[in-house]
């Protein structure tokens, strides 16, 4: 009798333990990751637009915490994209540049307009690195990726090679459906071998969502990663005709169909570039398709908030909303201004990298709290899988720092942000490299050597250069992000030697 009664007693002691590792398991947050493409800094509600509307993503804000200084990778596409997925540096991956890039397959004539030439940009994202999905799995987590990938050429390594259960219209595109220019739009057919076209007049935004809502449905008795990454508000500005109207009589209503759209001429434009471009920079927020656009996708974030609430999975479900570069401002029409931050996607001004970057993790997040501590997209990843108790791997090799701390209130141990650009973005811009340390941020401009120091604190716009004022700060910056460079293997730039305006 001692012996069955004892016997009953280990049963049901190893029967509680493995319930309660599979409690465990179940038990770990969900995790929403929303990146918009080319989304910037002032293009939200909560961050100050007038002309904008982002309910949704206004109550995010709400729920969660804002990080005012809030940081992409680079100021294109690829590049952020592989920092958010890995937690690493443009320069490890050797991404640095949107894939394929601006001076791809350009013939030297071409080319001759450059002083430079950017090193080669690697074109498929490396299947060594640990991506965030394949981080989560070893955690029992079920993974799904709907949107803009554009980290590989080569479709062995789209998003079902890096860790995603699913892949839903993720492909080499950096753009919305469409192989060629001509086909370019956010209407069905989609000409996306991994998205099937819909009913006629489906829209492309609703369709991601729709898809991320039903994968949700299917998975949420699992732990999941849904990382949905819009192709919004990517050119072509192709918003619902029904919401442009309302945008175009706010715009008469606050006055912005009065005043200037563009300057071809700022004052810290001068010189920038010093040789022959000619562009113009965006510097008031009035494109009614823009703004329509805009509004597209925060209904349907909206979608996915309120999904979220209705399934009863919100208070176990961590959100992450950020962009991967900043406001298209200075070409391709320039659909809207970053304004007070200085230059757009392309640049590593505040204005190209600097985004809307909010968190909401259930339980540690402060509803409604916002936080001025610069933050990077490398750091997503640890902070992820930190609230999902899991280890990051590869601890050595990850640059991004866990924001727990900071979003509980105790500071952050980190001495600088880093950024590498050794390309021409195709938008004014130049090749550069750029660090920030404390209110300090420092560029250093490849073409001329040429240094600039701003004070973001006392001038965001970056329209001061306190290089001359403050030259050992100057060369304390470009020392450190220098050795920075070394520490990563960055790639520089090569002198041109087809260069016309010598």
């Amino acid at each position: 009798m001692i012996l069955r009664n004892l016997f009953l007693l280990m049963t049901i002691s190893v029967a509680i333990c493995s319930c309660n590792r599979t409690t465990s398991i179940s038990d770990k947050p969900n995790v929403v990751v929303i990146v918009a493409d080319d989304f910037g800094w002032m293009d939200t509600g909560f961050q100050g637009s007038d002309f904008y509307e982002t309910p949704n993503l206004d109550r995010l804000a709400s729920e969660g915490m804002v990080f005012t200084d809030g940081y992409a990778s680079c100021g294109v596409c690829s590049p952020s994209r592989a920092s958010l997925l890995t937690g690493r540096y443009t320069p490890r991956s050797g991404i640095t540049d949107w894939i394929k890039g601006y001076q791809a397959d350009k013939t030297p004539e071409e080319l001759s307009e450059y002083a430079m030439v950017g090193p080669q940009n690697v074109y498929n994202l490396p299947l060594e690195e640990t991506t965030l999905a394949e981080a989560v799995k070893t955690a029992n987590y079920k993974t799904c990726f709907v949107g803009k990938w554009h980290l590989g050429e080569d479709s062995l390594y789209y998003p079902q090679y890096h860790g995603f259960d699913k892949n839903v219209a993720g492909w080499l595109r950096g753009g919305p459906s469409g192989d060629r220019k001509d086909q370019r739009s956010y209407y069905t057919p989609y000409n996306n071998p991994y998205l099937t076209d819909g009913p006629e007049g489906e829209f492309l935004t609703d369709r991601l969502v729709k898809e991320s809502i039903s994968w949700m449905d299917e998975n949420k008795k699992d732990p999941f990663l849904m990382y949905l990454s819009f192709y919004t508000v990517h050119t072509p500005i192709h918003p619902k005709p029904e919401k442009v109207p309302y945008y175009k009589e706010k715009a008469i209503k606050l006055g912005l169909d009065t005043v200037p759209h563009f300057y071809d001429k700022v004052p810290w434009m001068e010189n920038w570039p010093k040789n022959k471009w000619h562009w113009k920079e965006r510097m008031v927020q009035s494109n009614a398709e823009y703004a329509a656009l805009i509004e597209s996708m925060d209904e349907n974030i909206g979608k996915v908030l309120d999904y979220l609430k209705a399934s009863g999975i919100d208070d176990n479900t961590i959100v992450v909303f950020t962009s991967d570069n900043g406001g298209l401002s200075t070409a391709e029409g320039s659909p809207t201004c970053n304004a007070p931050l200085r230059g757009g996607k392309g640049w590593l001004y505040e204005g190209g990298i600097r985004e809307p970057f909010l968190v909401k993790i259930p339980g540690k997040t402060k509803p409604g709290t916002v936080c001025s501590t610069p933050v990077h997209s490398v750091d997503v990843y640890p902070t992820i899988l930190s609230a999902c108790g899991i280890d990051v791997p590869n601890k050595n090799a990850v640059d991004g720092v866990n924001l727990l701390p900071l979003i509980e209130g105790s500071g952050l141990k980190r001495d600088a942000l880093y950024w590498h650009y050794p390309h021409y973005g195709g938008k004014g811009d130049q090749p550069a490299g750029a660090i920030r340390k404390g209110d300090y941020k420092l560029l250093e401009l490849f073409e001329t050597g040429e240094v600039q120091l701003f004070n973001l604190k006392k001038d965001i716009g970056e329209t001061k250069d306190l290089s001359k004022e403050l030259p050992e700060i100057a060369e304390e910056l470009l020392n450190e992000l220098r050795i920075w460079r070394t520490e990563v293997g960055a790639k520089m730039p090569t002198e041109n030697p087809y260069y016309k305006f010598k």
